[in-house]
């Protein structure tokens, strides 16, 4: 139903960290008040994130969430294969994440694997050997499902637009392009959600970007042919759909969901510090964006390291990040841009919560 969604102009309701209460003596008093939780687990190209929510109102109230650095997707470009290294880490992670669900006993958890599951000519088996390694029902999904899921938690930015929406996700080893119908002022449940008109995914991410061509995005030479390459893998999705030729009508939203575009929009706000209330839902002008992004690479590396909104561990990722942003922005000039802090996790929370409402409850005499 239309109002298991988050509503309309709402950002999603997410508490921060402040507000949550992790020990298990607490946990387990809130279990007996509480409704169901539900968890989702996201295992990237270069983070594993969870998050532990229960329904509150058209979004979710956060249990509880995890997030660790497990470079899955380092030296694949190379290799074709995940390393024993990078699958220990990712292991320990998801090791990690299920040992933190013992105190919270959720409803129902989803589990995923994004692009470096798909490349790796490993990938399945490392798959199988995470599930029982810790009990989790991890699954590689298809970059379809990934698009559906980045679409699911950003359905109350895409409903703000007129009539369309192209969405975006850079991510760790691949970028996704969702194009996608508004719905119109209808009741029913068919049309009141966001439609998918057609999606778009490159092998391109921050993490695959950084190992091919280290360095390359630094000099305003090297950063143009990365740009203009990535629109040379843009350019099919706009020939079939014309999406500048929409963009120029009117009535177009662009939706970035990734670290760089939530960077780019840090930057470009003047944030002392990342702070996610100031950058979920904001809409940034072409303007706003284009200085952001030239303040970016006016840094170096030594000003990335040093930035509160980047720090020294994102560093190599950052103008990869850019210019495949840079790529999306050429190719789709929309007149301004709506920034989600939000991705496959809460995604995931959304439908395994919207799911649980559509099933029949039984009858009890």
């Amino acid at each position: 139903m239309a109002s298991d969604y988050v509503l309309p102009n709402v950002p999603l309701p997410i508490r921060g960290p402040a507000e949550r209460r992790t020990t298990i003596g607490v946990a387990a008093v809130e279990r007996r008040a509480r409704p169901p939780a539900f968890a989702a687990i996201d295992l990237g190209t270069n983070n594993c994130r969870m998050l532990v929510g229960v329904p509150s109102g058209g979004g979710f109230h956060v249990l509880d969430s995890f997030s660790r650095v497990v470079r899955l997707g380092e030296g694949l470009y190379r290799t074709g294969t995940l390393s024993d290294d990078a699958m220990d880490r990712a292991i320990g992670a998801l090791s990690a994440c299920a040992e933190r669900l013992h105190r919270w006993q959720v409803s129902d958890i989803r589990a995923i694997a994004t692009e470096a599951c798909r490349q790796a000519e490993n990938g399945a088996a490392f798959v199988a050997r995470a599930r029982a390694a810790t009990g989790l029902p991890i699954e590689t999904i298809s970059p379809r499902e990934e698009v559906g899921l980045a679409m699911e938690s950003c359905a109350s930015l895409i409903n703000q637009a007129e009539r369309r929406a192209l969405l975006f996700d850079i991510g760790g080893g691949s970028t996704e392009i969702a194009w996608v119908r508004v719905p119109g002022p209808h009741g029913d449940t068919d049309r009141s959600l966001p439609q998918l008109i057609g999606y778009h995914t490159i092998p391109v991410g921050v993490v695959t970007l950084s190992e091919r061509c280290a360095g390359c995005c630094e000099s305003e030479m090297g950063f143009t042919a990365v740009v203009e390459e990535i629109k040379s893998l843009l350019r099919p999705f706009e020939q079939i759909h014309r999406i500048g030729q929409e963009i120029r009508q009117g009535g177009v939203r662009l939706i970035g969901t990734s670290g760089t575009v939530t960077t780019i929009a840090g930057i470009a706000l003047n944030l002392d510090r990342y702070r996610r209330g100031a950058i979920d839902g904001a809409v940034l002008a072409r303007e706003q964006v284009a200085g952001g992004l030239a303040a970016i690479r006016a840094m170096g590396p030594s000003g990335l390291a040093e930035h509160p909104c980047i720090g020294p561990d994102r560093v190599d990722f950052v103008l990869p990040g850019c210019a495949i942003f840079a790529a999306i922005e050429d190719m789709w000039p929309a007149s301004e841009l709506a920034v989600a802090d939000r991705g496959l996790r809460e995604g995931m929370l959304m439908r395994l919560i919207r799911n649980a409402r559509a099933k029949p409850r039984r009858f009890q005499a």
